[in-house]
């Protein structure tokens, strides 16, 4: 793609043997797909399950393999906090936990993603506890790194990120963070399901710092953009929707925004069914187009997160996705399918 950077965060597949561990060779294949079809890999993100089944030692070998198969594919990788056990006493403790599974992703030869924390959102005290962590940290890498804002839908501990709960005061602490330490800042990845909130805060960015369009909602006209600017994007919708994405941004890069929407637009309908509330068990809609579509050979997934949503939910996943023609083998498709 040449027009938008653009990355598909993608999940992970478990061992059916040992829902506990992973089955490497099928998540390598996933994420060579998702690379033959032009898209970047966010690694180790919440959609591979971190915070909901996936260790920090999984996740840093994961991290690690992937960015050795990346051979030349974009690669980004999370890196977090969540191998701290409980609630940390110090923001030094926050820090040092950053800092060893940064070292690893920037040791792997991947740009880091600052994962919103848990932990620090346990922790701190005000905006300016965001600004002496986030400082540091940014401080200390040697490329810069992607910030990430994850909304409380997607996962309900990180309430009052950014120091508050009042969304306003909390996008001006993000802004300040970023506008303090930009020249460390490839861009930022909001994830608030809020288009309007993220348009009004991509204007304001800082020159050269991008905004990532997280929003599974309504990614089409974000990423189309406007007069002043648009988005690129880190979605976690685009893992099922990688074939799509990229005849829509094929067209996009031709200059045919209304192609690329007429594209892409039709795949919101499956997006929000799959991102319903809860929204964090999104996961288990994405894991089970996989299937469908053959990218693996069975519907299990760490920690049992297939039974998170409902048998009428996953069979609607599938009619959206067949009314789309998503499926490589729609015979396959409606088999699985027809196992519920």
């Amino acid at each position: 793609m040449s027009s938008r950077v653009v990355y598909a965060a993608a999940h992970v597949v478990a061992d059916p043997d040992d829902v506990t561990r992973l089955d490497w060779d099928a998540t390598m294949a996933f994420r060579r797909h998702l690379w033959q079809s032009g898209l970047g890999v966010a690694e180790a993100m919440d959609t591979a399950q971190r915070g909901m089944g996936l260790d920090w030692p999984t996740a840093a070998e994961l991290i690690k393999r992937s960015a050795a198969e990346a051979d030349g594919g974009l690669i980004a990788c999370g890196a977090g906090t969540d191998q701290l056990a409980g609630t940390p006493t110090s923001l030094d403790e926050v820090i040092a936990a950053y800092t060893e599974q940064l070292s690893v992703v920037e040791s792997a030869g991947a740009q880091p993603i600052l994962m919103a924390s848990r932990q620090l959102a346990a922790i701190a005290r005000d905006a300016d506890d965001y600004h002496e962590v986030y400082g540091r940290l940014l401080g200390q890498l040697s490329d810069k790194a992607i910030l990430h804002w994850l909304g409380p839908m997607f996962d309900p501990a990180l309430t009052g990120y950014w120091g508050s709960e009042d969304l306003d005061r909390a996008t001006e602490t993000f802004l300040a963070v970023i506008e303090a330490n930009a020249e460390h800042v490839d861009g930022v990845k909001i994830s608030l399901l809020d288009a309007e909130r993220e348009i009004q805060l991509r204007r304001r960015l800082p020159k050269g710092v991008r905004c990532y369009t997280g929003d599974d909602f309504n990614y089409p006209r974000l990423i189309a953009g406007d007069e002043h600017g648009h988005s690129d994007a880190l979605l976690g919708i685009f893992d099922p929707l990688a074939v799509v994405a990229e005849r829509a941004l094929a067209r996009l890069d031709d200059g045919d925004t209304a192609g690329f929407l007429s594209t892409l637009e039709p795949t919101v309908a499956l997006a929000r069914h799959v991102f319903e509330p809860p929204t964090r068990f999104y996961k288990t809609g994405v894991v089970f187009l996989a299937w469908l579509s053959g990218h693996q050979e069975h519907f299990s997934m760490i920690g049992g997160l297939e039974t998170a949503r409902s048998r009428e939910h996953l069979l609607r996943c599938y009619e959206l996705a067949a009314e789309l023609d998503l499926f490589p083998d729609p015979e396959l498709a409606a088999s699985r399918a027809a196992l519920l």
